[in-house]
């Protein structure tokens, strides 16, 4: 299936937002993905599926290269129609260990991140009349853990970000959704967690008793951005096998 909806994909070089790259290039979506590391494995795996990828090198915590990335998308697809706002840090840190920098460090990336990328890309989804912007939450934002203050401080900011641009944008014919994954099995997740334990706990939880797979969450990201899911929006999907009820 070929669209002429350009994505772009942020943190697409490896976990979620490699996954979410290949996805929506296998379904004929011309997709740029944004990062600061190297994108070849993930412009390999789109190369297999016959899609069209851009690899563009952008920290999307600078306001320059943000703006920079988004010229090069333009140059090359002449348009932005979809927003995957997915960069995004998760230390495990003691609210007692966390520095004033630990805090802004990961509030700037998984909230000034989206606040400029969204804010870079609007233009070019109000002059489509059409957009999808599509931010990467997490369930601990309903669940709490004790060891992730910040970060699910930092994600239930953007839950709130998510509902109220929905209100400013909805008249432009953009929807503003988010997706809130549990901890899915990705390297980075792995990296993070350590043993197997975080993913043994997090299996405890829920009533699905198997750990999420990146794979679960691609449905859901391919229904926000489908053109039948206009009168969606403001929504945050809980996509994480029942560990919160919300």
């Amino acid at each position: 299936m070929q669209t002429n909806r350009i994505a772009v994909v942020t943190g697409a070089a490896r976990g979620l937002g490699q996954e979410f790259a290949v996805a929506l290039a296998a379904r004929g979506y011309p997709v740029a993905g944004w990062d600061i590391a190297d994108q070849a494995e993930t412009a390999e795996r789109i190369a297999h599926t016959g899609g069209e990828f851009l690899p563009v090198k952008a920290d999307v915590t600078e306001p320059a290269q943000v703006r920079a990335a988004i010229a090069a998308v333009i140059r090359k697809f002449g348009a932005v129609h979809i927003v995957v706002n997915n960069a995004g840090i998760y230390p495990p840190i003691p609210f007692e260990k966390t520095t004033i920098d630990d805090w802004h460090r990961i509030m700037r990336l998984n909230l000034d991140g989206p606040f400029l990328v969204t804010g870079a890309a609007l233009p070019h989804l109000k002059a489509s009349g059409w957009g999808r912007i599509v931010n990467i939450v997490s369930a601990v934002v309903f669940l709490g853990p004790p060891d992730l203050v910040a970060y699910t401080t930092s994600k239930a900011g953007l839950v709130g970000f998510t509902r109220a641009l929905a209100n400013a944008v909805g008249a432009d014919g953009i929807t503003v959704n988010a997706i809130s994954p549990g901890l899915a099995s990705t390297e980075t997740a792995a990296r993070t967690t350590g043993a197997d334990g975080g993913f043994e706990r997090v299996r405890a939880m829920q009533a699905i008793p198997r750990t999420e797979s990146p794979a679960d969450l691609i449905s859901t990201l391919l229904y926000v951005c489908a053109d039948g899911s206009g009168f969606l929006t403001g929504q945050t999907i809980n996509v994480d096998g029942g560990s919160a009820f919300v």
